[in-house]
């Protein structure tokens, strides 16, 4: 086995058990006799080629349990995306520090990082595991039954809708509720998860995976509004047209890209607004509210999955007990009967770069609800079970005056 130190960075997007991957590295890289210290790079690749580490090693396990159970990305996070020149300088301080074992844990974006960084050292000929990661809120991660991030984000989304279907309720209109989902729409669809009674919202949900028709979503809005009186809606911000464009970027004069290519989509509320402007204009309906989620549901305290932090925690260790072994790639989370998982060793190549979205059968016929099948495939990865929610009994009053 290599003698070394091992380097650990955290890349993309924060969620609520990043910190518990984090953790899981730390800890379990701490039981192998060839490990000579555990450095942290601040916010990812980019504090690797400025050579801002952090000696993780001289943590205590008390503070390093308080960091697990914290959500957001301890160590900072980033969006760069290494070229040749950008690996060269990972490479070369990789190497002037000793590492022999590299774990990132990112999502997509992350992974090619973590494949492109293992390739140079290979072609250098520097021995060294690089071993990813998996997390993500948008659980788009080729090869895996789900990921770690997405189970808490569900969470709370589920969560949040249920309350906006009670404040729905007392005063009815229309809602429309953004999530986050690029090409993926399993977060958005996990706003199902509070519904409970028959009339319960949202009672319509429109998914990136399926084309978004403005008439058809009216069409859809209006018969919900005659039928109950009251319409909530999920929307992911990735939603598009026929031809692929998002819908959002229809009304952007700049659109803003990452160093990766991708078009943000978060951090504005104009595709809640659109969708509201559009209902009251023609269908006539006078209270209609928007919101955009954002940032919120990555890594908000207190609605954090149990089963989310455990896994996080557990896909880490495997990591760097797949990496002291020489291991270069990911680790994928399997489902096994109904439930349980297993952590897998994935050739990276399976999994960089690449996005995964909701299968067919998860998505009803109409393109705008999710299914049966969906509901029993997201329940046992939000954990405990959610608030509970109860509506009166009581019968009513029979009317003298208003008959």
């Amino acid at each position: 086995m290599l003698r070394g130190k091992v380097l650990v960075a955290q890349g993309g997007g924060p969620t609520a058990v990043i910190n518990q991957s984090l953790v899981g590295v730390v800890q379990e890289a701490r039981k192998y006799a060839q490990v000579e210290g555990i450095y942290g790079a601040l916010h990812g690749v980019s504090g690797i080629v400025k050579e801002e580490l952090v000696d993780l090693t001289q943590e205590t396990t008390a503070n390093l349990e308080r960091v697990a159970a914290t959500p957001s990305s301890a160590l900072g996070s980033t969006r760069d995306k290494p070229d040749a020149a950008y690996c060269e300088k990972i490479y070369k301080v990789l190497k002037a520090h000793n590492v022999r074992y590299f774990f990132y844990i990112g999502g997509n974006d992350s992974s090619d990082t973590c494949r492109l960084v293992g390739n140079f050292a290979k072609a250098e000929n520097y021995e060294m595991a690089a071993v990813h990661v998996p997390k993500t809120v948008d659980n788009d991660l080729m090869e895996n039954d789900h990921v770690p991030g997405f189970p808490s984000a569900a969470r709370f989304v589920g969560c949040a809708f249920s309350g906006i279907n009670l404040d729905n309720k007392a005063l009815p209109g229309v809602y429309v509720g953004v999530v986050m989902g690029r090409h993926a729409g399993f977060l958005t669809a996990a706003a199902a998860l509070g519904r409970i009674q028959p009339d319960d919202g949202p009672h319509l949900i429109y998914l990136p995976e399926r084309t978004f028709d403005m008439d058809r979503f009216l069409a859809d809005v209006k018969r919900v509004y005659d039928q109950h009186k009251r319409c909530v809606i999920a929307a992911s911000e990735g939603i598009h047209d026929a031809e692929g464009i998002p819908i959002v970027t229809r009304l952007m004069k700049n659109v803003e890209k990452d160093a990766h290519g991708n078009v943000q989509l978060s951090g504005t509320g104009a595709l809640a607004d659109l969708m509201c402007d559009q209902v009251k204009s023609k269908l006539g309906i006078k209270r209609v509210r928007g919101d955009t989620f954002g940032y919120l549901q990555r890594s908000f305290l207190g609605v954090v999955s149990d089963v989310d932090q455990r896994e996080a925690r557990e896909s880490a260790q495997m990591a760097v007990k797949l990496g002291m072994q020489g291991f270069t790639g990911s680790v994928a989370i399997k489902r096994v009967g109904d439930y349980a998982v297993e952590y897998v060793a994935t050739p990276i190549e399976k999994i960089a770069a690449l996005t995964r979205v909701m299968p067919d059968e998860f998505i009803n016929a109409e393109g705008n609800n999710v299914t049966p099948a969906f509901m029993n495939y997201i329940r046992p990865l939000v954990g405990t079970t959610l608030p509970d929610v109860s509506v009166l009994r009581a019968p009513k009053v029979a009317k003298i005056l208003n008959k």
